[in-house]
């Protein structure tokens, strides 16, 4: 287990995190101070623990919103996922339909190049 300082409101606070995750555990540290400083300039020395709160609140509301823009976000793909499949699956069918007909085109084709042909070559009396 690694361990770092971070300082929230001036003060440090030694914490322990996995090794690796030291960076990450400052940047949030960071993060809630800003929350914190912002808080006591608004509202000035309202005592620490009701900032720390305070705070607390402002990160989970912030956390809510962005989880349900996340779960709206996830919706939106899955119909856009059925969209897609439903769109290919139609392209299928007139991609097959195209083909059957153009095969079918081709056959009579062929089937009246045969007719000019024999008509051609035969012997006229």
């Amino acid at each position: 287990m690694a361990q770092v300082t971070v300082t929230i409101d001036g003060k440090a606070y030694r914490m322990a995190c996995d090794e690796g995750q030291e960076e990450h555990l400052i940047s949030l540290a960071e993060r809630f101070d800003r929350y914190v400083s912002h808080l006591k300039e608004s509202f000035g020395e309202i005592g620490d623990q009701r900032v720390t709160v305070m705070a607390g609140i402002m990160v989970m509301d912030e956390l809510s919103e962005l989880s349900k823009r996340l779960k709206g976000m996830e919706s939106e793909i899955s119909t856009l996922r059925k969209t897609r499949d439903e769109a290919l699956l139609k392209a299928d069918k007139n991609d097959a339909a195209l083909t059957g007909a153009l095969s079918g085109l081709a056959q009579r084709m062929e089937e009246l190049a045969h007719k000019l042909v024999v008509r051609n070559v035969q012997p006229e009396s």
